[in-house]
């Protein structure tokens, strides 16, 4: 059975810049986050958001913990982040997620008017930030995101392949 999330390549040796270096020490802890949602029985998925290099929230998938089907790691980090700083706009902020956002994911990265996203692992079932569909960047839309895909993909797509293999 072929996996809904496609294995990149581990990254040939090539110079890292600084926002190289900064995307992959928050995917870092967005893969935290998603190894934490794994031990409680979530899918791995995990997201951080960062504003000037802060982290202002973070969360792993609880759509099974909260029995919540809008429970996704983007979702409620995007909440966290929203109350922290006192608003729903989202300008200066990055959000880092291990697996390329669904949909209702990015809809809500959308509207939350957040700068940039940076995913690992594409999803090619239902990732609606360039794989199936691209509601983050379509220009019909009053708002686009900087989109930067496969940062750390082999971890991701390697955290989700353990977690289901497991299951089987």
């Amino acid at each position: 059975m072929a996996s809904l999330y496609a294995i990149i390549p581990a990254e040939v040796n090539q110079p890292v810049l600084m926002k190289d270096r900064d995307d992959q020490k928050f995917m870092r802890r967005a893969l935290k986050e998603a190894r934490m949602a794994a031990a409680r029985g979530e899918v791995p998925v995990g997201a951080v958001i960062e504003q000037r290099g802060e982290v202002i929230a973070a969360a792993g998938n609880k759509r099974e913990t909260a029995k919540d089907p809008t429970a996704h790691a983007e979702i409620l980090a995007i909440r966290q982040a929203a109350e922290k700083l006192g608003g729903w706009r989202l300008r200066g902020c990055t959000i880092y997620v291990t697996v390329e956002p669904c949909p209702m994911c990015a809809g809500a990265i959308y509207q939350a008017r957040i700068d940039r996203l940076v995913f690992g692992a594409p999803d090619l079932k239902a990732g609606a930030c360039g794989s199936l569909m691209d509601i983050v960047r379509d220009g019909r839309l009053n708002h686009r995101v900087e989109v930067t895909g496969g940062v750390m993909a082999g971890m991701a797509a390697e955290t989700l392949r353990v977690f289901f293999t497991a299951r089987r």
